[in-house]
């Protein structure tokens, strides 16, 4: 037995302490993270302008949420940590501190590869258009709403499809946050993202109800199981409502339980669906599982029920420095998905399917990647330029992980970042403009594996 959990009251409370959230007095806030390698050697760099940081393309970013919705309505206090059992859809308006500054200001600064926290930015107010219908169940009373769910479905449905006719690529990302953090934190985080990525499609900030709170860690990984019927719902209605051509999914630590969750549900309603009958992931690319907080074993049913026929590809990026998911493993006695595997630890099935099945799935080992150490180890997927720049450049530009610069172990299939991954990364890079419309700077389509199709 583990020595944490001799002391499992203590064990939660530092818990609280090492998982990264966006608690605290005041409206949430946050700073710029450090760019990634594949920003600063231009490969995000889509004609960089002078506008002003607070000037966010289509007045800010969509968001969907499984919090109740305060009464307050201020910045900082606009859902609650409450369930609302429904899914309640919206816009978000971003302001930064000093909104005088331009973009390009911010990214020179930003490529000067140290964190800064003199232009964090926060939610300054949001727009609910209403309630997802399809969250709506006979067992669940939304309340009166101003708005019938099914008119605020078509409208959230209008806004994405108005973004992604003025987006190149036709492509919608999800992030889901993780464990201890408010409404404020997944919408900045993926602010953040967009800005990185160049604005290039539409970004919805999915914030399932957690609770900034130290001791919450059990109430929120219970909820996180428990709310993956709304993130199912809502990728349905994005692959049957929208123009969206392919949807990417970014689970982080406690968050990639809930999506774990969807993945499954979503395969075992497909088993028995007739030929030619809708089937859920029909559209789902790429579903990232990042410091993933998921139970080894429990992934493994997954895998049994058929997560990997649901979307494109799943990617997993696992780090033996995370210092978050060793103290999940002394609380909940079982090792986390996202703890790197290392040569004989490595059960033969798993490295069997990582090489039969590398179109299918990557497990992406980066504890040898520059800052995954930062802070406690947990958030390196913003605090490692190369770990940022992996996530970013397989969302842009669909790239196989070896065309990308990483390199696979014959033995057991896991990918690492080589010491040269940087100048792997700039020479896949070079023969390629950022992709518009899904071309390449030849204006040929970009297929799975990075190369042009005529």
């Amino acid at each position: 037995m583990s020595p944490l959990r001799s002391i499992p009251v203590a064990v939660v409370l530092t818990l609280g302490l090492v998982l990264q959230g966006c608690a605290g007095k005041g409206p949430p806030t946050l700073a710029l993270m450090p760019a990634p390698e594949a920003f600063a050697e231009g490969a995000f760099d889509r004609a960089a302008d002078d506008r002003p940081v607070g000037d966010i393309p289509d007045g800010g970013l969509l968001y969907a949420t499984g919090r109740q919705k305060s009464p307050g309505n201020a910045p900082g206090d606009f859902y609650t940590t409450e369930r609302s059992l429904v899914v309640h859809l919206g816009e978000a308006q971003i302001s930064v501190s000093r909104p005088e500054i331009t973009w390009r200001q911010a990214r020179e600064l930003a490529l000067l590869k140290a964190p800064t926290r003199d232009y964090p930015i926060q939610v300054a107010g949001v727009t609910e258009y209403g309630i997802l219908d399809r969250s709506v169940t006979p067992y669940v009373d939304p309340g009166p709403q101003a708005i019938p769910p099914g008119a605020a479905t078509a409208r959230f449905a209008a806004e994405v499809n108005r973004r992604l006719d003025r987006a190149g690529q036709k492509d919608v990302y999800i992030y889901v946050h993780g464990y201890k953090v408010t409404f404020d934190n997944p919408v900045l985080v993926a602010a953040e993202m967009w800005h990185f990525m160049g604005y290039e499609g539409v970004f919805i900030a999915y914030s399932w109800p957690a609770t900034p709170e130290a001791t919450a860690y059990v109430g929120d990984v219970d909820t996180a199981m428990g709310m993956a019927r709304n993130l199912r719902e809502l990728v349905h209605a994005l692959e049957t409502e929208t123009k969206a051509e392919r949807i990417h999914i970014i689970g982080y630590s406690a968050g990639t339980r809930l999506v774990g969750r969807t993945l499954e549900q979503m395969a075992l309603l497909n088993r028995d669906r007739p030929e030619g009958a809708y089937r859920y992931g029909s559209r789902l690319e790429n579903v990232f599982l990042v410091s993933s907080d998921v139970d080894r074993a429990v992934f493994g049913a997954y895998l049994a029920d058929g997560i990997l026929d649901v979307s494109r590809h799943l990617i997993i990026y696992a780090s033996d420095k995370d210092d978050a998911l060793r103290i999940s493993e002394g609380i909940t006695g079982h090792q986390r998905l996202g703890q790197a595997l290392k040569g004989e630890a490595v059960p033969p099935a798993f490295a069997e399917l990582l090489k039969s099945r590398a179109d299918r799935i990557s497990y992406i080992d980066v504890s040898g990647a520059p800052n995954v150490e930062s802070g406690n180890g947990h958030g390196y997927f913003r605090g490692s330029p190369w770990v940022s720049s992996d996530l970013m450049v397989k969302l842009m530009y669909r790239l196989d992980p070896e065309v990308r610069g990483l390199v696979r172990d014959p033995g057991t299939g896991i990918l690492a970042f080589p010491v040269d991954y940087d100048r792997r990364m700039q020479q896949a890079l070079s023969g390629v403009k950022p992709p518009r419309s899904g071309t390449t700077s030849n204006g040929h389509a970009v297929s799975g594996d990075g190369k042009d199709i005529p």
